[in-house]
């Protein structure tokens, strides 16, 4: 997608209808008032970032190790149109101007020096079942090293690292080590294809690429390197490849430009000296997904995402000393950089990572994880809790002591409200808090979130702002919505921890975010997250989908969401993605594609006339399913979301096959986290019968 295009899908989305809210959610959960008083925060918080913003991040800033202190908290130039040109300019953000810090020594060296290098950093549990605690100290002495074999290498400050592993130690030793070297490292889900791989080897002109001989995935050892050869050819700004031996398998190697991880890094001084680097100094570049245009490169910073990210996870997972902290996403994930990586270690916890997949080779493998190692916070996805429910039924299966959960976590798309209620049930046991949180690669840590001990929780609602953020949802001309009435999801304030920009394209970043609503607010513009919400007369958020995925049938804007939640509540459903299809008397028509559920007491196949009547009944006939579909999978990104744009393409192109036209393009598929989902989707449509209507050529 072009800059150009950018720019007319921001302003269709200003200028559409608000999406319906249809579905009602009235279960609340208050806090244990027992516990009062046994949390980090109180519900004072709120009050005292309202009164000064600024300087409520100052003090979570000042949390940090700092080796110079900043001079000037923020600076703020926002989208402002040229009155002679009518261009609008680029926004730009700086926090704590004038600070230096080393985010590395605040995630590692300063709890050594605190007396804390005995502490666990690290459980690392393998799929194949190999086990290994690092401590802070053994994490400073590894961290250290690569720092070290980096330099060698050739890596100074500001040069681009892409690292393409799985869940290892040595992923989280290498993104520490160049956080400590000042270079910038783009994370890559060990599962993407070498296309994936190379576009992001080429946009950010990495110097090097860190790889690995293979991974374990799903039971077996899968070759990697040669995808990683195959992303890493050709490429003049690339000069080294550096391989980590995970499987031991034979594999190709170029003279040269390859360096064994052990004999590199594993051979290195284990003393290094840090030094520091600007607060504004570029700390990762994390690539989002979609259908199309090619992956926006995010760029975040160093002080101003770790101020957030360190204040936020110590907040609302309520951070103990003693905690056993288990975030389950991929260390690709924005949500690992932030909740794996970067607020944890900063915090000083434990930690556990998982290389596997949850069904290896058992489907109980995470709860033997949580019980083997006493893990106290469980933050995990929608999607995976809806697999779990599949899986597991109406309970837990027994013999696993879950005891040491104190909270849960869900981060990705909006949970189900039912998704919601059985996860506090079962690994809850009716009692824990669930941290429901709303953030984007885009925004760095938890924007919508609720407190512990503060928040009275709502199954489906991420509730609200976290505090410091200013959260809103508005109409086209930037006014804000009343209760109940849905509307464009918007930032009104800076925030530390926000992307500066996209990677070489400033323009882009402008176009995408800030364009739609350049010049409203007190702070003269508003952050558009691409969501649509409404707000409740409790002041809680409900997030309805992307604003682009929402169905539009005879004028009605239908939240996905919603329709998905409705079916999701069904015992014979694991997961569904709804889609707005093309309809020539309609406009659009509501596709839904489902994945049957597994749970014994399922039926054999889905029942589509129940499904529809399910719907019918919970939202509305507008809102009815014209086509269910049963698949095997759903195409995602990372984090978890359903490519629901993706899904109506697909029925798209197979109508435009058996017309005999040629098929639109289905844009990027490169950053899905399962891409062969794709395939699976498009054979199912095309083994239809030639008179489904689902799949008839229409004119």
């Amino acid at each position: 997608m072009s800059i150009t295009e950018d720019r007319q899908t921001a302003t269709r989305r200003a200028e559409s209808r608000p999406t319906e809210t249809r579905l009602v959610e009235t279960r609340a959960f208050a806090p244990d008032p027992a516990l009062e008083g046994t949390w980090n925060v109180d519900a004072s918080i709120y009050a005292t970032a309202s009164a000064d913003p600024t300087a409520f991040w100052e003090a979570a800033a000042r949390r940090l190790e700092w080796a110079e202190p900043w001079h000037t908290a923020h600076e703020w130039e926002p989208p402002t149109t040229d009155p002679a040109t009518g261009a609008l300019s680029v926004p730009a953000a700086r926090w704590f101007v004038g600070g230096r810090l080393n985010v590395a020594e605040n995630c590692v060296d300063r709890h050594v020096r605190a007396g804390r290098g005995a502490t666990v950093a690290l459980h690392f549990e393998g799929e194949p079942g190999d086990r290994e605690s690092v401590t802070y100290e053994d994490l400073q002495r590894r961290v250290s090293q690569a720092a070290n074999a980096l330099t060698a290498l050739g890596i100074e400050p500001g040069d681009r690292v892409v690292v393409y592993l799985p869940v290892l130690v040595e992923t989280v030793v290498i993104a520490l080590a160049c956080a400590r070297v000042g270079a910038v490292h783009s994370l890559v889900f060990g599962g993407f294809s070498a296309e994936a791989v190379r576009f992001r080897l080429q946009d950010t002109g990495a110097k090097l690429l860190v790889t690995s001989d293979g991974q374990f995935r799903r039971g077996t050892a899968v070759e990697v390197k040669s995808q990683a050869d195959d992303a890493a050819r050709d490429l003049p700004a690339l000069e080294h490849v550096l391989v980590v031996r995970r499987t031991g398998q034979d594999i190709a190697w170029t003279e040269g430009r390859d360096v064994w991880w052990h004999e590199s890094v594993g051979t290195a001084s284990e003393h290094h000296e840090a030094r520091s680097f600007d607060a504004e100094h570029p700390l990762f570049i994390i690539y989002t997904s979609g259908t199309t245009g090619k992956p926006k490169g995010l760029v975040h910073t160093s002080g101003g995402y770790l101020a957030h990210t360190s204040w936020a996870h110590w907040a609302h997972f309520d951070a103990k000393p003693d905690d056993v902290h288990w975030c389950t996403a991929d260390l690709a994930w924005v949500t690992a950089h932030t909740y794996e990586i970067y607020g944890p270690l900063s915090n000083g916890l434990t930690q556990v990572i998982y290389e596997g997949t949850p069904g290896e080779p058992i489907r109980e493998r995470h709860l033997e994880i949580i019980e083997r190692y006493g893990v106290t916070v469980y933050y995990t996805a929608p999607t995976l809790i809806r697999t779990f429910m599949s899986w597991f039924g109406d309970e837990l299966p027994t013999g696993h002591d879950l005891s040491s959960l104190r909270l849960l976590g869900t981060v990705g798309e909006a949970i189900n409200p039912e998704a919601w209620v059985w996860f506090h049930r079962t690994f809850g046991r009716g009692e824990l808090p669930i941290i429901d949180t709303w953030w984007q690669s885009e925004t760095g840590a938890s924007m919508l979130v609720p407190l512990p001990g503060v928040t009275t929780l709502k199954p489906g609602s991420a509730t609200v702002p976290l505090p410091g953020i200013d959260m809103a949802v508005v109409d086209a001309q930037g006014d804000e919505q009343p209760p109940g009435v849905a509307g464009t999801l918007v930032a009104r304030r800076p925030w530390p921890g926000m992307a500066r920009t996209v990677w070489g394209d400033p323009e882009r970043y402008r176009d995408s975010y800030w364009a739609d609503y350049a010049g409203h607010g007190e702070h003269g513009g508003y952050y558009v997250a691409g969501d649509s919400a409404t707000v409740d007369a409790d002041g809680c958020f409900w997030i309805l989908g992307r604003l682009d995925d929402v169905v539009n049938v005879s004028g009605h804007r239908l939240s996905t969401i919603e329709i998905e939640s409705a079916l999701v509540a069904d015992r014979t459903v694991q997961e569904v993605g709804a889609a707005g299809v093309e309809d020539p008397l309609t406009g659009q028509a509501v596709a839904v594609f489902v994945i049957p559920s597994e749970t014994p007491s399922a039926a054999p196949a889905v029942d589509a006339a129940g499904l529809r009547a399910r719907v019918a009944a919970e939202i509305g006939p507008i809102a009815k399913p014209r086509f269910v579909i049963e698949v095997p999978d759903l195409p995602r990104t990372r984090s978890g979301k359903i490519m629901r744009r993706l899904l109506a393409q697909l029925v798209h192109a197979e109508r435009a096959r058996r017309a005999g036209r040629t098929p639109q393009p289905l844009g990027d598929v490169t950053s899905l986290q399962n891409p062969e989902a794709v395939d699976a989707v498009a054979a199912v449509l095309a083994e239809l019968p030639a008179d489904d209507p689902a799949v008839a050529p229409h004119p």
